[in-house]
């Protein structure tokens, strides 16, 4: 459900609800943008609980040379914790899933206006590089002694496709190169790519706008995976139920949000690529170098003291992974579901550490032994590097959690017919397509995804913690003796899986009312008598064999 209140205005707006909230810290002590600032706010990642992060707006923003800017930087603005993006989208966690649902069944088509704030200050023609290009903005170095200079990590860049003219919104990193030029890291397959392509058989350059500092609604659909024919702009404002409103660029065909802090304008050329990097991947390591296009400037507008956005990634959790990880589960879960498979309770992208779509994780209520197999299969196709490991558990397994994943894979799973290996597959977000040509390396160039089906195939026993009844009285009588708050792990009690005779059930009754001793005559009842030339391992063969139906 939408928010009562009105969306944000602008990303102004939004650091003020940050603020109001208790979200924000406001540095006004100088920070040097190219050895302090990222570092700075990287601690909360490396050293703070997920609810203790907050966003950090840099108010006094120096470099290595002592150059004052004006303005301010925004980092850990969009996606510093689920809290943070929740507030971006006005709605609590647990009306997040239902949110993107929302925005992917009931898009809002943009609205264009006459003029916005972005249009403040226009530095175009003989103007262009008079206040520095690129260079006038406190452009952060993200991973300070490994970067080779200040990278766009949060600008969102628009093209059109040169036949149809679908809008694509897509985000991006671009290494500042210098005043009017910028490198464009870009995957293939991406809708900018396919764009890019289809330019350079027409023999022309690619028109292109970067817009920097929008409402957060747009940044966060900018950073999803979407079909092609679905318009990002579109997408943002069926998140928060109201349109985008966007305005027309000064040099290029193509509209942007018209309270964008910053934009630039320009064009990739199709005729040559140059090479961009290194740069702190979100894979956790250090991405060195790769042929890319490169964004000639054109036309750079933006608002007055314009506010700077940094989104910190390199190793996870990062902002980048959080910012992917609350929508990109629900996208894939949604299109799941389109495809049939209504089975599936939960789709899960682990963050630590892992660069969310390597290992996917299906919580299945499954309705037959190979609808598991058929599910993750259905999982590589949905592309964007996806899957290259991918489990399904039962609907009792928290997806979430990797030692309760762990857990099922051991006592669910037999690896010899419940895992697949499928090959010929992309090199996904991971450092060996980095270094496979390396003079080290023993990796081949074939990428592979593993499967593993971990849901039960035959009835269990019962989960061996207390019944649910009975944690749920002890965890009164822990919340009475004001004892640590207690985060709950799945599953925190037990409950039967299908092999849970009668009499036993009964027996567990009678022990739990204080009736034990009962038990001492009726266990005598089950004697039997080992004979000579028995083992212990013949006898219990044989009582298994008795007993195999009795769990019935």
């Amino acid at each position: 459900m939408k928010s009562s209140k009105p969306y944000y205005q602008d990303l102004r707006e939004f650091i003020q609800a940050l603020d109001a909230a208790d979200k924000l810290y406001r540095i006004d002590r100088e920070i040097n943008k190219d050895t302090e600032l990222q570092p700075l706010v990287r601690w909360q990642f490396r050293g703070l609980e997920e609810k203790d992060r907050k966003a950090f707006l840099f108010e006094n923003v120096t470099d290595s040379k002592k150059r004052k800017y004006q303005g301010s930087v925004l980092v850990g603005g969009l996606a510093g914790s689920a809290d943070i993006y929740c507030l971006g989208v006005q709605c609590k966690p647990d009306e997040m899933i239902d949110r993107w649902k929302e925005a992917v069944d009931h898009p809002v088509e943009p609205v264009i206006v006459s003029d916005g704030p972005v249009t403040e200050e226009i530095h175009s023609g003989s103007d262009l590089l008079a206040h520095g290009g690129f260079n006038e903005f406190p452009v952060p170095i993200s991973t300070p002694g490994f970067d080779n200079g200040p990278y766009i990590t949060a600008g969102h860049w628009i093209t059109k496709d040169p036949e149809t003219g679908a809008r694509n919104m897509g985000n991006y990193r671009g290494l500042i190169r210098g005043p009017g030029l910028s490198g464009l890291m870009i995957g293939t397959p991406q809708d900018l790519s396919q764009h890019w392509e289809k330019c350079r058989k027409l023999g022309r350059p690619l028109e292109v706008a970067v817009a920097v500092g929008a409402v957060p609604s747009v940044s966060y659909a900018a950073c999803q995976k979407v079909p092609p024919s679905m318009d990002e702009m579109s997408l943002a404002g069926g998140l928060v139920g109201e349109p985008v409103q966007l305005v027309k660029c000064q040099t290029v065909d193509l509209e942007v949000p018209a309270t964008s802090e910053v934009v630039f304008e320009g064009i990739i050329p199709t005729s040559y690529l140059e090479e961009e990097g290194p740069f702190g991947e979100s894979m956790g390591v250090i991405d060195p170098r790769t042929l890319s296009p490169v964004l000639e400037l054109t036309c750079v507008t933006h608002r007055k003291d314009p506010v700077w956005v940094s989104i910190i990634s390199q190793v996870t959790p990062s902002e980048s992974s959080k910012i992917k990880a609350m929508g990109m589960s629900t996208l894939i879960h949604r299109y799941l579901q389109n495809k049939g498979f209504s089975s599936v309770l939960e789709v899960s992208l682990t963050e630590p550490l892992v660069n969310l779509r390597p290992y996917v994780v299906l919580r299945m209520k499954k309705q037959n032994r190979q609808e598991p197999w058929e599910a993750m299969h259905a999982v590589l196709d949905y592309g964007d590097r996806v899957g290259k490991f991918i489990v399904t558990v039962d609907e009792d397994v928290n997806p979430a959690d990797p030692l309760a994943v762990i857990w099922a894979i051991t006592h669910r799973s037999q690896p010899h017919k419940d895992t697949e290996i499928v090959g010929n597959r992309p090199f996904g977000a991971t450092p060996i397509g980095m270094v496979v040509n390396h003079p080290t390396s023993d990796y081949d160039h074939e990428e592979s995804s593993l499967l593993i089906d971990a849901t039960r195939k035959a009835d269990f026993p019962p989960l061996s913690l207390p019944k649910k009844e009975y944690m749920e009285q002890a965890r009164a009588i822990w919340e009475e003796l004001g004892l640590p708050e207690l985060t709950p792990q799945e599953p925190w009690h037990g409950y039967p899986m299908g092999v849970w005779p009668e009499e036993l059930a009964e027996e567990a009754e009678l022990a739990a009312a204080g009736e034990y001793g009962r038990l001492e005559e009726k266990l005598k009842g089950t004697r039997v008598a080992v004979g000579e030339g028995d083992t212990l391992k013949s006898v219990r063969a044989q009582w298994g064999k008795t007993h195999a139906g009795r769990a019935e």
